[in-house]
């Protein structure tokens, strides 16, 4: 297996005297930018795929036939995806895309309500194929039609066993990269069930608001997720997404009537959510465990979907976040090498424990993506552009301004934008340069901004400072504590030592050798069998230890024949026994400081009343109570 893996990621080894290349393959650099797709297209693109798709629920794969003979009475089948739920045991379901959204709805018409249950009757494209109790007509099949699986139990993500076993087989560190990236990023079948869910919310409330979207944001669509990722969902009940002027028609003469807010805005979304999260739990299948989340910054609906394995987090009034996906999806677009090294370096995180699924002082994945994207900037053939000159190049038909008056005007044409690199750097070569960039960068005093694609003077005293590129005012790692901060710059730097190592020793691998010891970013992944150790810098030490003040060994009751040298004991009138004669002059020291202090005090509080009950001073009492001070 390893040696067909060799053989479809072979790649060209860089011809040049540097140690660096020959261990790094080359990587070409991305060819023209007019066919890069835009974020919008890939948007609607999905979501129309999703009009056009039922998912249905099966005893197991073998029920394809059966299915495939029964469903393509409604209309040409021209994609079968199949997928399994893990819970208390699998349940399999089978994801049919039909040629135009009219079949799939032809399909959804047709279908019955289950009339053993009591539940309500809702109309949605979550279907379950059930037995027949007459033995079913096998037909044949039309020429030319596509009556086989596309994948099969497409959203299981790989065991970390496998994937190592991969990554040992790789011939260098670039293919090892490539391979991690290729698999564990996010396939087409769970961006495909994200839109689902979300088409199903967007459905559900189409009769009241039939400009409503519901849209996929963050990991789900800007192409930065893994497998196994959570769908966060924005709900609109307007267009107001696609540009300040979507919904205004000066022109009409007919206007709705609108029901007045009597509340503020925020009260009037948390009283509006509530209703939603209502309907999401009683009406919606496959939705379970609904939480409302009302009194965050950003009011969110947390529920799962039990017939896609999915965590998904609803909200109203989020909008930057999707414009905060389209431009990472945009970064990703520019070069291709972008993607690959952000998922290693997350990878790499997680297993050395800066990063944490439970949110803290830990730093976020989206942190991590944006310091890989400053350096990208910052290096001296700069891969990514800065924001601003996104901003410089916007028209008027890339004016987005959320309604909380947050500013996300960039330009979305790749080829308005005009930025090309000239960086032929391996992805295994940026990986080095970008844990030694790290590693010597001033966290201390520097704020980094991918607007202006350079460190800034910290605004504050945050740990790290990240610049929000759609809010300057925020720092999207505000969370990160100093403990943490001083870890990510350890870790990085630990990170350049094994890569270098690896590199020095020129290490070849055996393919055949299924015992082959693990090697490259292996060696970078490893998790310490012993708990992380925390820097002590920023504990500060203390004047005295309490053990060095009593020797425990001894009995407190000294014998009173014993004569006391430097070595022994000492007791004082109170019965305190001191390890030693130093040790008690110490104390009597610090004691006799703690009196004068406290005297001196007196001294001048007692001042400070004379003062205060004494109209006028003679020049002689001024200059005593000046030298009393």
């Amino acid at each position: 297996m390893f040696n067909i893996i060799k053989r479809c990621y072979n790649t060209k080894i860089c011809v040049n005297t540097s140690m660096y290349a020959r261990y790094f393959s080359s990587k070409s650099v991305p060819g023209s930018q007019a066919a890069i797709p835009s974020f919008e297209d890939f948007v609607l693109k999905h979501q129309e795929e999703a009009t056009r798709s039922v998912v249905v629920q099966v005893s197991s794969e073998k029920s394809f036939p059966e299915l495939y003979n029964y469903c393509r009475d409604f209309g040409n089948i021209v994609g079968a995806f199949h997928y399994c739920v893990r819970h208390d045991d699998i349940q399999h379901y089978i994801l049919l895309e039909y040629e135009n959204a009219q079949q799939a709805s032809a399909a959804i018409d047709s279908s019955a309500y289950n009339e053993d249950l009591t539940g309500v009757p809702v109309r949605s494209p979550f279907l379950w194929f059930r037995a027949t109790g007459r033995k079913t007509v096998q037909r044949d099949t039309v020429s030319g039609t596509k009556t086989n699986l596309s994948i099969l139990d497409g959203n299981r993500i790989m065991e970390t066993e496998t994937l190592d076993s991969m990554l040992k087989g790789a011939e260098n560190i670039e293919q090892q990269i490539s391979l991690l990236y290729e698999n564990t990023k996010l396939n087409d079948l769970g961006i495909r069930l994200r839109f689902l869910a979300a088409s199903q919310v967007q459905q559900a409330i189409s009769g009241m608001f039939p400009l409503a979207k519901a849209l996929p944001f963050g990991s789900s669509v800007n192409a930065f997720g893994k497998m196994g990722c959570d769908l966060d969902l924005i709900l609109r009940l307007d267009e107001e997404y696609k540009g300040p002027d979507a919904k205004k028609r000066p022109e009409s003469r007919l206007v709705f009537h609108t029901k007045e807010n009597l509340t503020n805005g925020r009260s009037q979304t948390q009283r509006q959510m509530e209703s939603i999260g209502d309907m999401l739990h009683l009406f919606l299948p496959g939705v379970c465990h609904v939480r409302r989340i009302l009194q965050a910054r950003v009011p969110i609906i947390k529920y799962h979907h039990e017939h896609l394995n999915l965590e998904i987090d609803l909200s109203m009034s989020n909008l930057s976040g999707f414009y905060m996906s389209e431009l990472l999806f945009m970064f990703g677009e520019f070069d291709e090498r972008v993607r690959p090294l952000t998922f290693c370096i997350r990878r790499w995180a997680q297993t050395c424990g800066l990063t944490n699924p439970s949110p803290g002082r830990w730093i976020s994945n989206f942190s991590l993506t944006c310091l890989v994207i400053f350096f990208l900037q910052q290096a001296k053939q700069p891969i990514l552009p800065a924001i601003n000159t996104l901003i410089r190049s916007a028209t008027p038909d890339d004016i987005r301004v959320t309604e909380d008056g947050i500013n996300c005007t960039f330009a979305r044409n790749f080829q308005a934008i005009g930025f090309r690199s000239n960086n032929s750097c391996s992805i295994g070569e940026l990986l080095l340069q970008f844990f030694e960039f790290y590693s010597q960068f001033d966290f201390q005093n520097k704020a980094i901004s991918l607007n202006e694609a350079r460190a800034l003077s910290k605004p504050d005293h945050s740990a790290l400072y990240i610049v929000n590129p759609l809010e300057p005012l925020l720092n999207v790692s505000k969370n990160v504590s100093l403990e943490e901060c001083e870890r990510l710059r350890i870790e990085v730097r630990n990170a350049a030592w094994v890569l270098e190592s690896e590199v020095e020793n020129q290490h070849h691998v055996d393919f055949d050798n299924k015992e082959q010891e693990p090697w490259g970013l292996l060696n970078l992944f490893k998790t310490p069998d012993k708990t992380i150790i925390r820097p002590n810098m920023f504990f500060k030490p203390r004047i005295i230890e309490v053990s060095e003040l009593f020797d425990h060994n001894e009995s407190p009751t000294p014998s009173p024949a014993k004569p006391q040298t430097a070595s022994t004991n000492t007791v004082t009138s109170t019965g305190l026994v001191f390890k030693n004669a130093q040790v008690k002059q110490k104390i009597e020291s610090i004691k006799s400081n703690a009196r004068q202090d406290v005297k001196q005090m007196r001294l001048n509080s007692s001042a400070g009343i004379q003062t205060s009950t004494t109209s006028s001073k003679s020049p002689s009492s001024s200059k005593g109570s000046k030298r009393s001070r």
